[in-house]
Parts: C-alpha cells; sequence; structure tokens
C-alpha cells in the first residue's frame, strides 16, 4: 500500500499542489476556438516537437469530413455561433480532406485558422487550387498561420531540418502572392527579448515583401518553451490575484481540441491543444460534455498558459 505519509509530488493531485494549497482549476466561459488536430503525421520531424509529429508518428489519426461535422452541428445546437475553427497537426495539409474540412467549416459561416509549415504537402496543385478556390470565395475568413521557428535560415533549419526555412519560405510567398492573409509561430529558443526576436521578424518579411505585422503579437505569435526538464511553480487559486491574472483569459477557459486516437472508434474532446497525450485531460466524447472545469495539474499549464501568458490562438 503506498505511504498515506509520503509528500505529494508536483502536478499530481488535480485538486491538492505538493505543498498542500488549492490548485487552480478554470472554469469554462464560452467556446472562441475549436481546434481539431487533423493527425499526427508530418512531412517533417522536429527537434522540439511538444506532440512529437513525424512522417511515421499516427498515434493521432486523420480526422474526416464526418467528424468534423459533427462538431460544427454540436456549435449550432449549443449556440455559439460564429468561432474560430483552428486545424492543426502534425502537418495539417497531409491529411488528404483538409481542404473539405476548410471548406465545411467556411460554409457554415465559422472563421478558420491553419497551422501549417506550407511546405510540400500544402503546395501540391490539388491543394493550392482547392485553397486558391476557398481564398475566392471565404477570404476574408481564412488565416494561414506559417510555422517559422526563427528569423534565420541557420537555427530555423537547426530545429526542423536542412531546407526547411526556404520551403516555407517559398510557401509563404505562394500565400502572399494570392492574397491569403497570413500570421506566423515563432519560438523562443534562441534567448531574445521579444524585441529583438520581432525586429528580425519584421526585417525577414519587409525583405519577403510579406504583410506579416511583426509587431502584432496576434500576428507574429512567439511561443514560451514548453521544457519536459523545468520545475515550474504549480498555480495555486491565490495566483489569480498574486498575478493579476483572470482564468478567463487561460486557453482552457474558451478553446477546445478534437482528437482521434489510433483505434478509436469515435473522436474525443480535449482541454488544451498542448496535452494530446495526457488521459486526465481528455474530456468527453462530445464537445457538450467536455465544456467543465479543468484542473492546472500540469507542467504545461504553468509554463505557457498562466506564466508564459501564451494562447494558440489569437
Amino acid at each position: 500500500m503506498p505511504d498515506a505519509s509520503a509528500p505529494l509530488l508536483k502536478f499530481t493531485d488535480p485538486v491538492t499542489t505538493a505543498k498542500g494549497e488549492r490548485r487552480a482549476a478554470v472554469g469554462f466561459d464560452t467556446l472562441k476556438t475549436l481546434w481539431f488536430n487533423t493527425g499526427t503525421l508530418c512531412n517533417i520531424e522536429c527537434k522540439n516537437c511538444y506532440i512529437l509529429s513525424s512522417p511515421t508518428n499516427d498515434a493521432l489519426v486523420y480526422l474526416s469530413e464526418a467528424d468534423v461535422v459533427s462538431y460544427l452541428d454540436e456549435i449550432d445546437a449549443l449556440g455559439f455561433g460564429s468561432v474560430e475553427i483552428g486545424f492543426t497537426g502534425g502537418e495539417p495539409f497531409m491529411n488528404p480532406d483538409m481542404v473539405r474540412l476548410m471548406e465545411v467549416s467556411l460554409e457554415r459561416g465559422h472563421r478558420v485558422l491553419v497551422l501549417t509549415n506550407a511546405m510540400k504537402p500544402m503546395m501540391r496543385p490539388r491543394v493550392q487550387e482547392g485553397l486558391l478556390d476557398l481564398q475566392a470565395r471565404y477570404g476574408d475568413r481564412i488565416e494561414m498561420r506559417l510555422s517559422l521557428d526563427h528569423y534565420t535560415r541557420k537555427n530555423h533549419d537547426a530545429e526542423r531540418g536542412a531546407g526547411g526555412f526556404d520551403a516555407t519560405v517559398e510557401g509563404m510567398q505562394w500565400l502572399a502572392e494570392h492574397g491569403f492573409t497570413l500570421s506566423a509561430a515563432g519560438r523562443s529558443l534562441w534567448n531574445e527579448t521579444d524585441a529583438e526576436a520581432r525586429a528580425g521578424f519584421r526585417t525577414l518579411f519587409d525583405g519577403l515583401g510579406v504583410d506579416i505585422p511583426s509587431e502584432d503579437p496576434s500576428r507574429l505569435v512567439i511561443f514560451p518553451e514548453m521544457d519536459e526538464a523545468g520545475d515550474p511553480p504549480e498555480i495555486t487559486t491565490a495566483c489569480w490575484g498574486i498575478l493579476d491574472k483572470s482564468p478567463k483569459d487561460i486557453m482552457c477557459a474558451s478553446q477546445r481540441m478534437v482528437i482521434k486516437r489510433r483505434g478509436a472508434e469515435r473522436p474525443s474532446v480535449i482541454a488544451c491543444t498542448l496535452l494530446p497525450y495526457e488521459d486526465e485531460f481528455e474530456l468527453a466524447e462530445t464537445l457538450e460534455a467536455s465544456l467543465k472545469p479543468v484542473s492546472l495539474n500540469h507542467k504545461y499549464c504553468a509554463q505557457f498558459c498562466v506564466l508564459g501568458g501564451a494562447s494558440c490562438s489569437a
């Protein structure tokens, strides 16, 4: 039997911290973004990918049109109106139905945000043709967020592999030439200040003639790093006042993500885009049943969301 007198380890009890304090939880407020993880397969394997995407990892399998439509139906039934539909992966354009998944979301009146490396999967002629069709019909409600870890080829390719920077820039310029609204997502791996990173990206974007205002944090997102070996403090109920933060500003107050695990009969809804493999954060099969409080019982809750102040959605 476990020793009842043994001290709690950090991030193990959903209610109580290791110090015996009340752990913070985030109640659901309103749906702003529903994410769909279209599958963990990716055309590349990044050095520090939090979701372990690769050309061989299909732990999360491709979502189908029927999968997505069932949750769009729930959005309507629950009366949320128009929301942001986010698509992430893996690389979303590895999913052969990706353009159609965007289309059904746009047809229902939602905005669409796609996180992509803009490399070969997106640049296939069939995909380009589909994207141009969607841009012509729904361009004001489509945003393509490019995964560009750093504004230098050297640092980006150190993370994503040789040739990655040039391939992503090529895809970015193609999207820009055809009028897509663009944003970018960088990383804070290189010990730069926020201002230094944004200045570097501004020089890059200006040189490429790409309209991404680097000073706008909703158009250039620089993500804090999620360190598996890190030791952040646990977030208690007292932290809201100490940090002058509101639980409503944390992702799980307004966002959910749909995934489908390999071998599962149905997709499920998880609390957070960052924790697809943590059973504790798998909430329900339906969107409605997932709209319940989420205990901040993971180091990423502290590193990325509360202390990092980050969100996967703008």
